[in-house]
């Protein structure tokens, strides 16, 4: 199976409370709307308490072109993404010694919220001395289940060579793409949840020489992955690309979608996998929202203790998009988990889709 060693995170420099995005908001959408306080609700009902940006509040305030956005993304998804690995590959409660960036045989880089050719996986290797012979793998689109796509692909790779170690590197910066102008409730929901931030995770194949290198007593080793797809259901979520940038799409219909559809999803990959829910001990779930984290406990019967560490990550950070649920089994990780426990990490994207993985604690 493959092991998951190590999880590093980054965050840019402007952290921003709540109340100081709810001032913000009123500001930008109180001519606009006549009832702007009830929807501004939002705001208080979302259980979040901060979020960290990539540009000051003030900045926000003007318009700005793609071009200037996505020139702050390539600058600051750089920045982040040599903080993560660095954080990663040197991560003492993780691992008993510190990995040489020259034992990383490819990198999976995951990202939504802007544009870059090469990708910025080349522009990290040009950073860090990466060997000039690691494989990169670049995955565009998956928005919010970019983070447990890019562990599964990973996942895939190290199932193929078992002697080899992986980096999944997941970069956003949703707030670089909120519009000034955009007046709709899409953007206004957007608002009171994106953040940004950077998270990277380490995974070696069950013949790496980097197992012995693990400082925990217990580590995840992945068991099975699943992706689920819904045709016609690319209005739910996504991107509306146009020249001042990226428009959220933002159905207000996900929650009920989660109730629906994700259950017998979930249930369908676990018979699989030979496991019911009942056994499952954590649950490490992308935490898009204070709805949809409640959709996740209704229609999957998840305990409340096992939904806390999504919680933690949403009070502290906001819906960063695909990095999130790596900041959850950042936690997750850091917590004691005895070996035999199993998890399922769970994230949905546009499509409308999910990526599952099923993990179970090993020594």
């Amino acid at each position: 199976m493959t092991e998951i060693l190590s999880v590093g995170t980054s965050l840019p420099p402007y952290r921003v409370s709540q109340e100081e995005a709810l001032q913000f908001a009123r500001e930008a959408f109180q001519q606009h709307y006549s009832d702007i306080d009830r929807l501004l609700n939002v705001f208080h009902n979302g259980e979040i308490n901060s979020r960290y940006f990539s540009a000051p509040l003030d900045w926000f305030k003007r318009p700005h072109d793609l071009k200037e956005k996505n020139d702050l993304y390539i600058q600051n998804a750089v920045r982040l993404s040599v903080q993560a690995v660095e954080s990663c590959l040197r991560h003492a409660d993780f691992l008993r010694e510190s990995v040489p960036l020259e034992e990383i045989d490819a990198i999976v880089f995951v990202s939504t919220t802007g544009f870059s050719t090469p990708s910025i996986e080349a522009k990290l290797m040009n950073e860090l001395p990466f060997s000039r012979h690691t494989k990169r793998i670049p995955i565009w689109g998956l928005g919010c289940a970019g983070g447990v796509a890019g562990l599964s692909r990973a996942h895939d790779y190290c199932t193929a060579y078992p002697q080899e170690n992986v980096l999944i590197l997941s970069v956003e910066l949703c707030s670089l793409t909120f519009q000034p102008n955009d007046l709709s409730k899409s953007n206004l929901v957007g608002t009171s949840l994106f953040g940004d931030g950077a998270a990277c995770v380490l995974m070696a194949g069950d013949q790496s020489p980097l197992l012995s290198h693990s400082a925990l007593s217990a580590r995840p080793s992945v068991r099975g992955v699943e992706s689920s797809f819904m045709p016609d259901s690319e209005d739910v979520m996504g991107w509306d690309v146009r020249n001042e940038g990226l428009h959220v799409i933002f159905s207000k219909s996900i929650p009920a979608i989660v109730e629906r559809w994700l259950k017998p999803n979930v249930d369908a990959f676990l018979e699989k996998q030979g496991t019911a829910r009942g056994s499952l001990s954590c649950f490490i779930a992308h935490p898009g929202g204070k709805k949809v984290l409640s959709a996740y406990k209704m229609s999957l019967a998840i305990k409340d203790e096992m939904m806390a560490p999504a919680r933690n990550v949403l009070r502290n950070y906001g819906n960063m998009s695909s990095p999130t649920v790596l900041f959850v089994l950042a936690e997750q990780m850091t917590a004691s988990a005895d070996p035999g426990e199993v998890g399922l990490a769970v994230a949905l994207g546009p499509g409308f889709s999910a990526e599952f993985m099923l993990l179970e604690w090993t020594d």
